[in-house]
C-alpha cells in the first residue's frame, strides 16, 4: 500500500469512529432515533438526487427525488457467501442486517453485519456552502470500512452497481457506454444517444443528457465491467467474479437487459482492524440552465474544466473533504441541539441536503455565481420568488453568495424592458429554461399574479442580506427598483386586493392578514436600507408610515384572544409566520404582544402532527410552523412545536423527501416534495447574532483566500 492509500485509510477509520461515538444509532441522538421520511444519499441539484425511500436500504431501490428508480446494488461476499447491503436483487443474496442509520449535514451512514463482520457504508456528499468550487461538483463518495467482529478472520469483496436509469428520463430512451482510464481509476460512463440538452422543461423530470460516471481506484484483484444487470450481480453472487467483458450491444432501451455499471473490490482477508475502500459516482451535465436563451455551464466548469480534471481534482480532494465535512457536521448539529434542542437539530439535519440540491449553481459568462431553484412537485418553475423567500434562512446563514446568486437574475429580470410591471416578478420561466415568466399571467397581464407577496418577499430578502453582510452595497445597484416597490406596498400593502400569496393553494384572499404584516415590515426594512444608503430624510418617512400601518393593522385585525386571518372575516385565524421578520431585522415595529397573543391561541389550535395553516383546512406547511415556533419567548414553546413536526417526521405515511405541505391530523402529504423552502427551518440560528455571524464567516474566509470564486485548480 502506498503512503498516501495508508493515509486515506487511517483517516477514513478516524473519521468513522468520531461519527459512531458522537452519537446513538438513528438520525441524531435521542432516546428513540428518528426514522426519516427518506433519506438523501446523492444530493447535487435537481436532475442528481437520488434517495432511499425505505427504512432498509435493502427493501427496495434507490430512487429519483420523483420517485423513478435509480437503482444501486450493493453486495458483500463474506468467506464466499453472498448478501445485499443495498438493493433488492440478486433474491439468492439475503440482506445483511440493517444495524444502524445515522444522517448527518453532508454524510448518510448505514452499518450492516453478517457472518462475524460490520460493513459501513458512508454516502459523502461534500456539500459546503462556504466552498462554490467544491459545493458545485457533482460527485458524491461513497466509502466502505469492513473490520472483523467475532475475532476471526474473513475473506471479504463488494460489489456495487449503478443502473442507466440515472441517464434517462423514461427507460425506454437509447443508451450508449464507454469507459477509460484516469490515473489509476477505471472510469466508466453512460448516457443517452440522443443527448437532447436543455430541451425539456417541466416537473415530473429526470436528466437525459450528460453522462454519469461511475470511478473506481482500482487495487490488486479489482474488476470493472458495464453489462446486463442480471449477469454482473449473479456472476459476483455466484463466483465472486464480473463478467470477463463488456457487453457492446449498443446503443439499446435503458431497460433492455438494464445495463449497469459495476465494480467488485476485493478487500482480502478482513481482521479487526477496519479494511477501507471508496468509488465515485459523478454526473457531467454539460449544460445546466437556459438563462434568456443563453446556454450556461455549470459553475465547476467556469474555467473550461472537464469531467476528467473534476474526478481527478475530487479524487485528490477526499482526505481533506472527509477532515473539513467531519469538523463541519458534529459543529453544525451541536449548535442546533443548542439553539434548539435534539428534535430541531434532526429537522434541520435532514433539511440541509434537500435544500441545497433542489438548485443548480451555474456561471454567467463573467464568472458570476447564479444559483437557481427548482419547484419540485409544485409547478417546475425555476427561481421562484415565494420559494427563494421560505429558503432564504439557510443562505443568510451559510453564504450569502448563493442568495446573491439567486436574487440577481429575478432583479435583473425585473428591471429589464420586458418585465412591465410596477411589482416584482414570480418566477423566470419552467426549469431548467430561466426564460420570463410563466407563472399566472407571465409578462402578458396581472391575472394570477402574487404583487403584494412578491414586492415584500424581495425587499425583506434584500434587506437581510444587508443585515448579513453590513453594508447596503448590493441594495444600492437595484434601489430605483426597490424605490418602485416600496411605493408599490405603500399603496396597496396594508389592506390588499383579493389575490395569490404564497400559500396559493388555499386560493384567492382578499384582505390577507398575514400578507399585510409581510408589507408592512418589508416597509420597515425599505427604511433600513434608506438609513444604511445614507438617505436619512427617506428612512425616516417610511420608519413613521411602517409604524403607522403596524398600529392600523392591530386595530383591523384584532379579534379579541388573537388576529384575524382577512380584516373582514371575525372568527377567523392564521399563522402570522411573516412576523418573524420584525425581530429578526431589528424593525421594532409591532409589540412584543402581538407575537405572545398569536402563540397562545396557537397552543390552543395544535393537532398531533402541529398547526394547521390556518383555520380553513387542517393542512399546513412546514416551514412556516418553525417560523411560528421562532417567535415563541420560551424554549418550552418552541420545543411544542418542534416535538409535534419531529411526530410527523418519524409517524408519517408519506415516505417521501420531505414534503412541506401535509395534513396536521393524519400526517399525510398533501402536495409538494423535495423543495427548497426546507432551508427556512434553519431561521431559528438568525436568532442569535453571534452564531449568524459565525457560520457566515465562514464564507467570507473562504471567499478571502480565493476558495469560493477560484476556478478549480489541478
Amino acid at each position: 500500500m502506498y503512503p498516501a492509500e495508508m493515509f486515506l485509510v487511517v483517516l477514513i477509520v478516524c473519521v468513522f469512529a468520531v461519527a459512531t461515538a458522537a452519537d446513538g444509532s438513528g438520525l441524531v441522538q435521542g432516546e428513540k432515533p428518528l426514522r426519516p421520511p427518506a433519506v438523501p444519499l446523492v444530493t447535487h441539484d435537481p436532475y442528481f438526487s437520488v434517495w432511499s425511500f425505505s427504512d432498509l436500504l435493502t427493501s427496495d431501490w434507490s430512487k429519483h427525488w420523483t420517485g423513478a428508480n435509480h437503482a444501486l446494488c450493493g453486495m458483500a461476499r463474506i468467506d464466499g457467501k453472498p448478501y445485499r447491503f443495498m438493493g433488492v436483487r440478486p433474491q439468492n443474496a439475503p440482506a445483511m442486517k440493517q444495524t444502524r442509520l445515522q444522517v448527518l449535514p453532508t454524510r448518510t451512514i448505514y452499518t450492516f453485519e453478517a457472518d462475524g463482520v460490520e460493513l459501513q457504508l458512508t454516502f459523502l456528499t461534500p456539500a459546503l456552502p462556504h466552498n462554490l468550487d467544491v459545493l458545485s461538483r457533482p460527485v458524491t463518495y461513497l466509502l466502505w470500512q469492513v473490520r472483523s467482529t467475532d475475532g476471526k478472520t474473513h475473506e471479504v469483496s463488494l460489489y456495487l452497481d449503478a443502473s442507466a436509469e440515472w441517464a434517462v428520463n423514461t427507460v425506454d430512451q437509447q443508451v450508449v457506454w464507454s469507459r477509460y482510464q484516469l490515473d489509476g481509476m477505471d472510469v466508466m460512463r453512460v448516457g443517452t444517444v440522443q443527448q437532447p440538452v436543455l430541451e425539456k422543461v417541466g416537473d415530473n423530470l429526470r436528466i437525459d443528457w450528460g453522462y454519469l460516471y461511475l470511478a473506481v481506484p482500482r487495487r490488486a484483484g479489482d474488476q470493472t465491467v458495464m453489462a446486463a444487470e442480471h449477469l454482473t450481480r449473479n456472476s459476483f453472487a455466484q463466483a465472486g467474479r464480473l463478467p470477463d467483458s463488456d457487453d457492446l450491444r449498443m446503443p439499446r432501451a435503458a431497460y433492455d437487459d438494464w445495463i449497469v455499471l459495476a465494480c467488485a473490490l476485493n478487500l482480502g482477508k478482513v481482521g479487526e482492524r477496519p479494511v477501507s475502500r471508496h468509488v465515485l459516482i459523478a454526473y457531467d451535465d454539460l449544460y445546466s440552465i437556459e438563462y434568456f436563451h443563453r446556454k450556461l455551464r455549470p459553475y465547476w466548469r467556469r474555467a473550461g474544466a472537464e469531467v476528467h480534471e473534476l474526478l481527478r481534482a475530487a479524487e485528490r480532494d477526499l482526505p481533506k473533504l472527509l477532515k473539513e465535512c467531519s469538523r463541519f457536521d458534529a459543529e453544525l448539529v451541536e449548535d442546533l441541539k443548542r439553539m434548539g434542542d435534539e428534535k430541531y437539530a434532526d429537522l434541520c439535519v435532514l433539511a440541509y441536503r434537500q435544500c441545497i440540491a433542489a438548485h443548480k449553481l451555474v456561471a454567467d459568462f463573467d464568472g458570476t455565481p447564479l444559483f437557481f431553484s427548482k419547484e419540485n412537485f409544485s409547478n417546475g418553475c425555476i427561481a421562484t420568488v415565494d420559494v427563494t423567500y421560505p429558503s432564504s434562512p439557510f443562505f443568510l446563514l451559510f453564504n450569502t453568495e448563493l442568495l446573491k446568486g439567486m436574487l440577481t437574475p429575478v432583479l435583473d429580470y425585473a428591471r429589464s424592458p420586458r418585465w412591465k410591471f410596477p411589482f416584482a416578478p414570480h418566477d423566470l420561466g419552467t426549469y431548467p429554461r430561466a426564460n420570463g415568466q410563466v407563472y399566472g399571467g407571465g409578462e402578458r397581464s396581472e391575472e394570477n399574479q402574487m404583487p403584494v407577496e412578491e414586492c415584500g418577499n424581495m425587499l425583506l430578502m434584500v434587506a437581510a442580506l444587508a443585515k448579513a453582510e453590513g453594508n447596503a452595497d448590493y441594495a444600492r445597484k437595484y434601489w430605483s427598483l426597490l424605490t418602485r416597490w416600496a411605493e408599490y406596498l405603500r399603496e396597496k400593502g396594508l389592506d390588499p386586493e383579493n389575490q395569490l400569496c404564497t400559500d396559493d393553494f388555499a386560493g384567492h384572499l382578499a384582505h390577507n392578514t398575514n400578507l399585510s404584516l409581510k408589507a408592512i415590515l418589508a416597509l420597515g426594512a425599505y427604511s433600513m436600507l434608506c438609513r444604511m444608503v445614507g438617505d436619512t430624510s427617506r428612512a425616516e418617512e417610511y420608519q413613521r408610515l411602517a409604524k403607522e400601518m403596524a398600529q392600523q393593522w392591530m386595530r383591523m385585525a384584532d379579534d379579541g384572544d388573537h388576529y384575524r386571518l382577512a380584516f373582514d372575516k371575525p372568527g377567523t385565524w392564521s399563522q402570522k409566520y411573516n412576523l418573524v421578520w420584525d425581530g429578526l431585522l431589528g424593525l421594532g415595529l409591532f409589540p412584543k404582544e402581538v407575537a405572545r397573543k398569536e402563540i397562545a391561541y396557537y397552543k390552543t389550535k395544535m393537532n398531533s402532527y402541529g398547526l394547521p395553516l390556518d383555520n380553513r383546512s387542517q393542512y399546513t406547511k412546514l416551514d412556516w410552523q418553525v417560523w411560528i415556533a421562532t417567535l415563541a419567548e420560551s424554549r418550552d414553546d418552541f420545543a411544542l412545536f418542534l416535538d409535534a413536526i419531529w411526530r410527523w417526521l418519524n409517524e408519517t405515511p408519506s415516505r417521501v423527501p420531505l414534503t412541506d405541505w401535509y395534513w396536521t391530523h393524519d400526517g399525510r402529504q398533501v402536495g409538494f416534495q423535495a423543495r427548497s423552502v426546507v432551508g427556512g427551518v434553519f431561521i431559528k440560528m438568525l436568532t442569535d447574532a453571534k452564531v449568524w455571524q459565525k457560520w457566515l464567516g465562514r464564507a467570507r474566509r473562504s471567499s478571502a483566500d480565493g476558495s469560493v470564486l477560484a476556478p478549480l485548480s489541478f
